[in-house]
């Protein structure tokens, strides 16, 4: 009934090295229970019922680590064999296009942890979200891991002390694909911790991460309203001005920069460890009355249009703006910014090996790292002010 075709990320998990990365990890079990679920299903409500079950599943099993770090590769790719089962689903009732989608959206989001950001009612406790993404590059090395899906994976219930008040994180994993940020789905995450409904508690601090470049941290201070032509893990382009989100509050026309009001002078003290973090005050603009682009070592000109924020002009640049911008619209004075980690490499020439030595503890350092940098994000905030 209607179904629709497998995506090019859904095929990539057919390879051996996916299937190996989910044999290893007690992830193979889910699809075929997934679908033997799915196909008792008996109407639309109940295959909601069973997609989201699966999804939430998929998260619990990905954050339960045991104090050890997280691998983020596990929980992708399931969660890709179990979209690809949904796809080509052919129940014996009608499912139309519009509700496949819709159920697609239930699995992503509930296996990403976006249903799974709820703090306790405590106004004695700090609110942190953090975020990280997919792995990617994958057309380069199917066996990649990225170090902000570890960390988002590794950090979710973390808890520290901030003065006298208690820090508690959570987090939540965000795809490498364009038409999710074009469709809103980093405002629809989001925007319910900078403007709550009623009874609930806004957050204390909103923190974007992505993997960055070699052997160093970065902070990015100023993020652009720019796409550039890079593709995403369906090999799709999206170039040119980043779009509004329908919906959500936000100035017209949009601002071409936002800025990061993480404590980045702080974070650089206080997180100091293994790698390097670097104040990345960097953007690449075409100047006000000007056809050409330009970088600027520190920060926009007035009037100009952007082209890269600090981070780029990826998708790790977009959740930043897209984040900030959510901050300024609402008017929340709390840290929020975006953090590149170091890149995560696999150093292993045979396809067959999914780690290594040097992986394993360049993943433990950089978490542990971020950890610090998440903590020191908070610096002023336990006392009530914005750093």
């Amino acid at each position: 009934m209607n179904a629709t075709a497998t995506t090019a990320e859904e095929d990539r998990a057919d390879l051996e090295a996916p299937q190996a990365i989910l044999r290893g990890s007690g992830f193979a079990a889910a699809a075929p229970l997934f679908a033997a679920d799915l196909d008792a299903a008996t109407d639309l409500h109940d295959a909601g019922q069973v997609v989201a079950a699966h999804g939430r599943r998929l998260w619990t099993e990905a954050v339960r680590h045991n104090g050890e770090i997280a691998d983020d590769r596990p929980l992708y790719w399931a969660r890709l064999t179990l979209g690809a089962r949904l796809r080509t689903w052919a129940p014996p009732f009608t499912v139309t296009a519009a509700d496949r989608a819709a159920l697609s959206s239930r699995l992503e989001l509930a296996s990403r942890g976006h249903d799974d950001l709820v703090f306790p009612p405590d106004e004695r406790i700090l609110r942190v979200v953090v975020t990280g993404f997919d792995p990617f590059l994958l057309d380069d090395d199917v066996r990649r891991s990225n170090p902000s899906g570890v960390g988002a994976l590794t950090l979710h219930d973390a808890t520290f002390q901030v003065g006298d008040r208690t820090a508690v994180v959570r987090t939540a994993v965000f795809p490498v694909r364009w038409r999710d940020f074009t469709g809103g789905m980093v405002e629809r995450t989001l925007h319910p911790h900078y403007a709550p409904a009623v009874g609930a508690m806004a957050a204390d601090a909103v923190i974007t991460v992505s993997q960055g470049g070699e052997g160093r941290f970065d902070l990015e201070a100023h993020n652009g309203a720019w796409r550039g032509p890079r593709a995403d893990n369906e090999r799709l382009t999206a170039p040119g001005p980043v779009p509004p989100a329908d919906g959500f509050p936000a100035p017209e026309p949009l601002p071409q920069w936002t800025a990061s009001t993480l404590p980045r002078q702080a974070i650089i003290e206080r997180a100091a460890g293994r790698f390097p973090i670097h104040d990345n005050t960097e953007v690449t603009e075409v100047p006000a009355g000007a056809e050409e682009p330009v970088v600027r070592p520190d920060g926009p000109t007035p009037g100009s249009r952007a082209r890269a924020g600090g981070g780029g002009d990826y998708l790790s640049n977009e959740i930043a703006y897209r984040n900030t911008l959510l901050r300024d619209a609402t008017e929340r004075a709390i840290p929020a910014g975006h953090v590149h980690t170091p890149v995560l490499d696999l150093g292993a020439d045979d396809p067959a090996e999914l780690t290594d030595p040097a992986f394993e503890r360049d993943r433990a350092d950089i978490v542990a790292q971020l950890r610090e940098i998440v903590a020191a994000s908070l610096c002023g905030t336990a006392e009530g002010t914005t750093p």
